[in-house]
């Protein structure tokens, strides 16, 4: 089969470039909020299909939503990645709805990102305790985190732990504080 020469791509289609240079933080952003439940619809209403319509809850109203960017020459190019925090008692925040773009999830370094980045924020505003919902096929990936089990459950039909963070391993990280600060005047203005 003889191809056509395009002049826009003179050496030929090739694989789109997936940048290995990761960082998380507190989406303060608009492009960044909004890149952020595009994404968590991408994987988790037409992915999995655990939602339809939208999987934004009751939690999302006070949630801290946390981005995974890809750089490209040293600035943000693209969200490749998403989890919320959000307090529920007095001293415990939640984790939940991580996810990776499908992309990404072989390139290692987003999740980590996104974790660290998550109990470490909920740790500088004061969390004793940080548990996540965690479906089952991602616990060892979790224990490897520092996370613990402590009981199965069901959400949405499917199987899931719940599972706390050793915080120890997650020292609390003081330029969080400023960043969620501002993220409730980017909220606000969105």
């Amino acid at each position: 089969m003889v191809r056509e020469f395009e002049p826009s791509q003179p050496w030929g289609t090739h694989p789109r470039f997936l940048s290995r240079d990761v960082s998380a933080t507190v989406a303060s952003e608009r492009w960044q909020i909004e890149a952020y439940f595009r994404l968590r619809r991408d994987i988790f209403e037409r992915e999995q299909g655990l939602f339809s319509g939208s999987d934004v809850d009751e939690h999302d109203a006070h949630a801290t939503p946390i981005v995974a960017s890809s750089q490209l020459a040293g600035m943000p190019d693209e969200v490749v990645g998403v989890v919320r925090i959000y307090r529920t008692e007095s001293d415990t925040w939640y984790g939940g709805r991580l996810g990776v773009a499908h992309a990404y999830r072989r390139v290692g370094a987003v999740g980590g990102a996104l974790i660290q980045t998550a109990v470490s924020t909920a740790h500088a505003h004061g969390c004793r305790r940080f548990l996540a919902t965690v479906q089952q096929r991602n616990v060892r990936y979790f224990e490897r985190y520092a996370f613990r089990s402590l009981s199965e459950l069901s959400l949405r039909g499917q199987p899931h732990r719940l599972m706390q963070a050793d915080l120890a391993a997650y020292p609390p990280c003081p330029k969080a504080l400023a960043l969620v600060r501002g993220l409730a005047a980017c909220v606000r203005a969105a």
